[in-house]
């Protein structure tokens, strides 16, 4: 690992067509360190969950967390989520923050995810887990000074955030979110989206991905850099971009074999 503790992941999603062996096969020949199961497709149940963690580790991966599709402000069931978490091996869990914008969100919906947000912390950290919002539009997670009052609000040390770039902001306003921040994340999606939601290869977005890579080696905090939804979903567009991010951010992945390829 490197000084900065910065590795490399593969979120599932990416790849959400192929099976489970196919995202270890690819993630292991793209030379990342570890995984991150999404509970839409891959993970849904004790067995999937269960098979990817056994075939995630036979390949000498790591879990590195569970992408759950849980609302906070939804009081719903996080037992299940909780339970999936644990047959996974994963120690960090990614919920979502409510299902509406910042701008458009009353207070009594604020309220309701400060609340649940806490109640659903006080059960993972019981079970030694963590939580991290998506940062994503249509949440109360959609901008960096919203994230920072939510987490301020939340007020627990087992929840922190993604980052990723917003769609729509140039390279300057995503490393500007990324600076305000940087304090509070956990990992960072990665993926070259522009100017709207046109999917670019990384390296189209260089000047971006080497202004994260400045931003996160400055801070020297240890945190997972995970790629996420490359052009075509393709596996070997997966290959391509987790490369540039090896080079680009200096992060640390899995060794791959000569022979690697698919």
């Amino acid at each position: 690992m490197t000084q900065t503790g910065i590795s490399l992941g593969l979120c599932s999603v990416t790849l959400r067509a192929l099976s489970i062996d196919d995202v270890v096969r690819t993630a292991a020949v793209a030379g990342v360190a570890g995984i991150e199961w999404g509970s839409d497709v891959h993970v849904h149940d004790a067995a999937s969950a269960a098979y990817a963690r056994t075939a995630t580790e036979a390949a000498g991966l790591s879990v590195l967390s569970l992408g759950s599709y849980y609302r906070a402000g939804s009081f719903g069931d996080f037992g299940g989520v909780l339970a999936l978490a644990a047959e996974l091996g994963a120690s960090r869990i990614r919920i979502w923050a409510g299902d509406v914008g910042s701008a458009e969100a009353t207070g009594a919906q604020w309220d309701a995810v400060v609340e649940d947000t806490q109640r659903i912390a006080g059960l993972a950290t019981a079970r030694g887990a963590g939580l991290a919002f998506e940062y994503h539009g249509g949440t109360l997670t959609d901008s960096s000074a919203t994230t920072l009052e939510l987490l301020r609000r939340v007020d627990r040390r087992a929840v922190g955030t993604y980052w990723q770039p917003a769609v729509g902001l140039d390279d300057g306003q995503a490393l500007e979110s990324l600076s305000q921040v940087i304090g509070q994340i956990v990992g960072v999606h990665c993926f070259s989206w522009w100017p709207n939601a046109e999917r670019l290869p990384l390296a189209a977005r260089t000047q971006l991905w080497q202004g994260v890579s400045n931003v996160l080696h400055a801070h020297g905090r240890d945190l997972d850099v995970m790629l996420e939804f490359v052009v075509g979903d393709l596996p070997a567009n997966v290959i391509t971009d987790a490369a540039f991010l090896i080079d680009a951010l200096g992060c640390s992945g899995r060794q791959t074999t000569p022979a690697g390829h698919l």
